[in-house]
């Protein structure tokens, strides 16, 4: 059975650039820190890497910090402060804030001292995108670099958080981009690795296929690929609003990423779908994935208003740049298909 993966704001596959940098990066066998030439060439590596996806990020004069990824990029930038979110925000941020801040019902966050909140660019669930206020304290990035034309400079954040897998770069690598004077305090002691924020030995392979992936992220951006993209998204939802009668489209009619669909079915629990779309070769999502396992209602839609039933009902497609109409159009067929069994035993059930 061939299979298809819908599942891209989970991670997105590897693209060969990040590849074939990390490769490269395989042969440097020095350590950053050390000040001979081996030494000095793998530091190269990492600062040229470092300055990438500055330039790609728009975030030319800030700093970009390398993690292990957007939760320890999280942990960096939010540990020891004070801030406020809605109730919308991945758990890597959730973990650190207050979740006290109205959401409305087009996902939208109700920010009254921008200093003192966190606020994401884009939903990994509904792709609902914000608009963010000048001085903000945090904005989590991950899902809209890449998909969407972000400069850090112009964001009005303070702080962004960043993970190369969700781009097309490798897992385990991520980055915290620091307005230059913001002040934060390591969690990892130990070095002066990365300017003193991050003590340990940089990640030489991952930075190298992070900045090749961001570099080419911002070339698709450029070339105007996400557009299609867009039209497929939007022939999906069109597809299924005809005979998906009960289903809610969540932020439909919202600023949203590109590739991104949140549908949900009261009384049809999410896990369930992505069991059935699974065994039919299709790769979906009940959720971020950091969730996933968790028999729950999406607080994402339980934040903005919709009732538990229509939360525990909610998935999430997020399509990629290699999803083709013949992808779409197979999903929604079987989606479909499993949705009228679904109904008929409902209705034998209230016979």
């Amino acid at each position: 059975m061939m299979r298809v993966y819908l599942d891209h704001n989970a991670s997105a596959p590897l693209r060969p650039e990040a590849r074939d940098a990390m490769i490269a990066a395989m042969d440097v066998v020095g350590n950053p820190s050390s000040v001979h030439g081996e030494g000095r060439k793998a530091k190269a590596l990492v600062e040229k890497a470092r300055t990438d996806i500055a330039s790609a990020f728009g975030a030319d004069g800030a700093d970009v910090v390398f993690t292990s990824g957007a939760t320890e990029a999280a942990a960096l930038a939010l540990a020891g402060r004070d801030l406020h979110a809605g109730d919308i925000e991945h758990d890597a941020v959730a973990a650190w804030v207050k979740a006290d801040l109205n959401v409305d019902l087009m996902g939208q966050v109700n920010v009254s001292d921008p200093a003192s909140s966190a606020v994401q660019l884009a939903n990994s669930e509904t792709g609902i995108v914000q608009i963010l206020p000048a001085g903000l304290a945090v904005s989590d990035m991950t899902q809209a670099f890449g998909k969407l034309p972000v400069a850090f400079n112009w964001s009005g954040a303070e702080m962004a958080l960043l993970s190369a897998h969700k781009l097309g770069g490798p897992k385990g690598i991520g980055a915290l981009v620091v307005k230059r004077g913001t002040n934060i305090h390591a969690q990892l002691r130990g070095g002066g690795q990365e300017m003193g924020r991050r003590a340990g030995t940089e990640n030489v392979i991952g930075a190298a296929g992070f900045a090749a992936a961001a570099n080419a992220a911002a070339k698709d951006l450029a070339d105007g690929v996400w557009e299609r993209v867009a039209s497929l998204r939007d022939l999906l939802e069109e597809t299924l609003v005809v005979e998906a009668k009960g289903t809610i489209f969540v932020g439909k009619d919202a600023k949203r990423l590109p590739n991104t669909i949140c549908i949900a079915t009261p009384g049809w629990k999410g896990e369930t779908q992505v069991m059935q779309m699974d065994l039919a070769g299709y790769a979906i999502s009940a959720g971020s994935a950091c969730s996933s396992g968790k028999v729950r209602a999406s607080r994402v839609l339980k934040a903005m208003g919709y009732e538990e039933a229509a939360a525990a009902g909610a998935i999430r497609i997020s399509l990629g740049l290699d999803t083709t109409e013949q992808d779409i159009m197979g999903f929604a067929k079987a989606w479909l298909a499993q949705m009228k069994k679904h109904r008929d035993r409902a209705l034998r059930g209230a016979a």
